[in-house]
């Protein structure tokens, strides 16, 4: 049976199985944000710990989760090897150790720093690697379905619905019911995930296979997935820099911390609402073409950022929701793009993991090199948090939007001359 062939034959994925397989990416999600954004503040502001030892401590441990990446992917081909409840089990046992260490990273038994600093780095460690082998089989999950265009982005629109819905609630729940009830409330929803796993250990339509003996082609081997990946970490990056910046820009620029928590949710809120329009583009224009279109979207949306001056909350409001629409491009489509690499590339069933490990790598990655971009370029230009110098607030409003523009239509045109040498990345359907 052709690729070409799959999409006219298989079914949709409807809705049910759609919000089975969907499940899994809300507490996964939910647990990312508190890691990054709430877990420094909170030791920091709350447990005494000094910033220079926190700073190196998750740096540390970032670094270290994000290369171990490849070798969790390689893990979870062998544990696909030995079938869908073997790597259930160990996505079961993942989401039991990732359970245990975020509540464990709230409830320190003291406030020693003698205590304190394994303390952390130990339940650090344990949360980021359980998080990260436990993604990595769920996305392999999907990827080994494969199928046409547009089923490939209906799978990847309902576990990015999922983590768009755990973004959203994770950004509310910790200030409503403290910690130890979300780590409870996260316990709760990782079970909930895994038991609509488990409903899907047949692929929803059918799929070839390939001995399971056989292990698939390196994915550095093949020029389809190095071009991928670049134009993949070329439009992070673009997306990364605004994430790292976006409190500094709100607070100082505009004058509007407050406005924060409501931006984001608009942000996020439009994101969901945009994603099911993306994949339906996808399945009529094809997936490419489609992304790069979000691209274009998302830097016209952008265009106007670098000239808002404080006060200007409710134009920068109406930025959150295009650009939030705009981001349902980037959440779908790479991924469903990557399904059809893997599965042309003649590693369908059998190497998935190892490509995502990469993927999920670039990933962590990419929030990496825009910090480390983004912020010593801003130092050079003179900007302070807190500061109220025009000529620093300008260069941080060049770097929030001007920056990720340039990039991400650099990303733009590297796609769209990479489509040339993969024509299969427009097909339709």
């Amino acid at each position: 049976m052709s690729a070409a062939a799959l999409p006219a034959q298989q079914p949709s994925l409807g809705w049910r199985r759609g919000l089975a397989y969907g499940a899994l990416g809300l507490p996964l999600a939910f647990v990312s944000l508190p890691l990054y954004v709430n877990l420094p503040y909170h030791y920091a502001s709350q447990l005494g710990l000094p910033l220079s030892v926190l700073g190196a401590l998750m740096l540390a441990v970032r670094a270290f989760d994000a290369l171990v990446d490849p070798a969790l992917g390689r893990l979870a081909d062998a544990l696909f090897r030995r079938g869908t409840r073997v790597a259930w089990t160990a996505a079961a046992l993942g989401c039991a150790v990732l359970a245990l260490a975020f509540a464990a990273l709230w409830l320190p038994p003291s406030k020693e720093a003698s205590v304190l600093v394994p303390w952390l780095a130990a339940a650090l460690l344990l949360c980021t690697l359980a998080y990260s082998g436990v993604s990595i089989v769920y996305q392999s999950w999907g990827a080994r379905w494969g199928g046409g265009p547009e089923l490939r982005a209906r799978v990847t629109g309902w576990r990015e619905a999922g983590s768009l819905a755990g973004v959203l609630l994770a950004s509310v729940l910790p200030v409503l019911l403290g910690w130890p009830a979300t780590s409870l409330a996260l316990a709760a929803l990782l079970a909930l995930g895994l038991l609509g796993l488990a409903g899907l250990r047949q692929a929803p339509w059918p799929t070839t296979r390939e001995p399971a003996a056989v292990q698939g082609p390196s994915p550095w081997r093949q020029a389809a997935f190095r071009q991928l990946l670049a134009v993949f970490i070329l439009n992070g990056i673009a997306s990364a820099i605004p994430a790292t910046l976006f409190p500094f820009f709100v607070a100082d620029r505009l004058q509007l911390a407050h406005w924060q928590a409501p931006l984001l949710l608009a942000y996020f809120g439009a994101a969901v609402l945009g994603l099911p329009l993306w994949v339906r583009a996808a399945g009529r224009w094809g997936l490419a073409p489609v992304w790069r279109a979000g691209m274009v979207a998302g830097v016209l949306a952008f265009a106007i950022t670098p000239g808002l001056d404080a006060g200007e909350g409710t134009a920068f409001a109406a930025v959150c929701i295009v650009s939030g629409l705009a981001l349902g491009a980037d959440l779908a489509l790479p991924g469903a793009l990557l399904t059809g690499v893997i599965h042309r590339g003649g590693a369908g069933s059998r190497g998935e993991g190892l490509y995502l490990g990469w993927w999920t790598c670039a990933t962590k990655l990419n929030l990496a090199l825009a910090a480390g971009l983004a912020l010593p370029l801003l130092a050079a230009a003179g900007y302070r948090s807190g500061t109220t110098d025009p000529a620093a607030l300008q260069a941080l409003a060049w770097a929030y939007a001007g920056l990720p523009c340039l990039l991400k239509l650099a990303a733009a045109a590297l796609l769209w001359r990479t489509e040339g040498l993969n024509p299969h990345w427009k097909e339709r359907g």
